[in-house]
């Protein structure tokens, strides 16, 4: 999949937070979360943020809350969108594993 940023249907990048690449790299992160981690994490990227099943805050619509695994059964991924920067990008904020 090829990217684009002005303002074409294609993905953009998801960036880390500096926590939350702490976060991904503890050893004690358990094994079984890394994989359903990454995958929000390409399809947060692909939507460009608007995931279905996603949430947005109240007042700031461009923070949004993804539940993790089926139902939310695993945790969820908090994220925002930036649209005022060359390029657009998603910033995951904050994972919270249940």
């Amino acid at each position: 999949m090829s990217e684009t940023f002005d303002g074409g249907s294609e993905g953009v990048p998801c960036v880390l937070s500096e926590d939350v690449t702490a976060f991904m790299m503890d050893r004690t992160l358990p094994p079984w979360a890394m994989g359903p981690i990454v995958a929000a994490m390409v399809e947060i990227g692909e939507t460009r943020g608007l995931v279905a099943g996603s949430t947005a805050a109240e007042g700031w619509p461009e923070c949004r809350l993804l539940p993790l695994g089926e139902d939310g059964a695993l945790g969820i991924i908090e994220y925002v969108i930036v649209k005022d920067v060359l390029p657009p990008q998603v910033i995951v904020t904050r994972i919270l594993l249940y």
